[in-house]
Formats: structure tokens, sequence, C-alpha cells
């Protein structure tokens, strides 16, 4: 099988890419090692926390700000398990979404997990079952990224989560410790923080989004506070302990006094 270009990973990145080069006339194909198309952005990422976000902020708003609209609200209960399906029901409909654009652009696809032979050989494990080869003048790479795992710190996917397991969770949160200030722990802090969870943000640097302009994340963080969100900085996150349903966390502040935090996720 030859192809004009062969993309590896469907995220925005390559079925972007697939369908432009397709459109352009060029014979393209498109490998995916998951089920679905849209890579992290569709599947774990963007996609599912602006999701969560919009039906954290229904929630937010009735129970902070209708009243002083003169809407009056009794009894306004956090339904977790139907805000997870519905943003369950969002991912499905936008990775049928990328399918149909890949037949319509006729783009041919290819499940499992590609390798290089040689700089124009592509060999894909099949998820079904067996390989197969396939060349291209031209391969784009385009396979996308994981949550960060600190090596002295291993996740266990039920206490000690990464943002993947934050989309699924069966409970609002007691107490979240988010062990970094970046945009997406963030991101799903903000949305257990309007559930009613207390958030905690440990953070190295001396602030939050700590690579990006450091006005927007003062301001970012003043909005956070109002929240309820708690912040560390300066801290150094040493390791974390599971025993039943509860997490210790333990930091060196910039001074060197060890803190000790604990939460249930």
């Amino acid at each position: 099988m030859q192809y004009d270009v062969i993309v590896i990973g469907s995220g925005p990145g390559g079925y972007v890419a697939a369908i432009r080069c397709a459109q352009l006339g060029l014979k393209t194909a498109l490998i995916e090692k998951y089920a679905t198309f849209g890579g992290t952005c569709l599947n774990v990422g963007c996609i599912p926390s602006k999701a969560l976000l919009d039906s954290s902020e229904h929630y937010h708003n009735a129970t902070h700000t209708f009243a002083e609209h003169g809407i009056d609200v009794k009894e306004v209960k956090v339904n977790l398990k139907q805000m997870i399906n519905r943003k369950n029901e969002v991912v499905a409909q936008t990775t049928a979404g990328i399918t149909f654009l890949m037949k319509k652009n006729k783009v041919d696809t290819f499940e499992g997990l590609g390798s290089f032979k040689d700089k124009n050989t592509v060999k894909i494990a099949l998820t079904k079952g067996g390989e197969q080869e396939i060349t291209g003048k031209n391969v784009i790479i385009a396979t996308g990224s994981k949550p960060t795992v600190l090596p002295f710190l291993k996740t266990d996917g039920k206490r000690i989560i990464t943002s993947t397991e934050a989309l699924n969770l069966t409970e609002v949160p007691k107490h979240l410790i988010l062990i970094g200030g970046g945009v997406i722990g963030l991101e799903l802090g903000s949305v257990y923080a309007r559930l009613g969870a207390e958030v905690t943000v440990v953070e190295f640097m001396d602030g939050i989004i700590p690579t990006m302009d450091k006005t927007l994340g003062k301001e970012l963080q003043k909005s956070l506070t109002k929240l309820g969100f708690k912040f560390l900085f300066s801290h150094k996150v040493t390791g974390a302990e599971v025993k039943g349903k509860k997490v210790t966390v333990t930091a060196d502040s910039a001074k060197g006094e060890k803190v000790v935090l604990e939460g249930d996720y």
C-alpha cells in the first residue's frame, strides 16, 4: 500500500493534517492506536474537561448567583453520574464526527500502533492482531501527549490519579490535592471546587501557570481563590501515601520546613 502522506496519530494535529492532505489531492493514510479518533484532546483532554467545566458552572451559578437575579431554586444537588454521562456523550459525538470526516475525505484509516521500519515504511501492529506495512513519500508524526508521572510518586489510578482518571470520578472529592499549578490541574480542580470540593495546589514555582504570563497567573489566582482554592507556592512534593480512602502528601517548603497534607484524591 503506497501513500503520498502517512499520518501517525489522529488528534487535532493529525486528523486536521490528514483531511487537508486529502483535500489537496494526496493519497492519505491515518494510523491510530486507540479505538476512537481525536487523540488526547477529544478523548481525555480538552473536550471532556470543557464538558465538565460547563456542567459545573451551571451548578455553581444555581447555588451562588441565581438568587441575586431573582431566581429561587430549592435543594440543588450534584448528580455526578449524569455529569460524567453527558461528558461521555459529548466525547462520543465529537470522535464519531472525526470518523465521518475521514470517510468523507477518503482518508484510509488503520487501527494499531505505527512504528518506522525505515524513513518511508511504517509497520502497523494491528489492534485486531497481525501486522501490516504501508509506505509513504511523507510521514507526519502527531503522537500527542500523556500525563507526566513523577518518578518518586507512582499513580494507582484510584487515589493518586492523573487528569484521565479525574474525568471519571464516582464522587466529588472532599479534599483534592493538586500537584502542580499548570492549566490541566487547575481546570479539573475548578470543576470539583465548583461542586463543593476543598482544593489545595502544591506548586514548586512561586505562582500558578508558571510557564505563562505572570499577570495572567495573578488574575487566575484571584478567580480560583474566590472558588475556595488554597495555594502552597515554592513547595517541593516529596511523596504521597495511600491508606484506605486517605492520601497523605508530603512536601518541603522553600525554607526547608516539612509540610503534610491529607486529602482523599
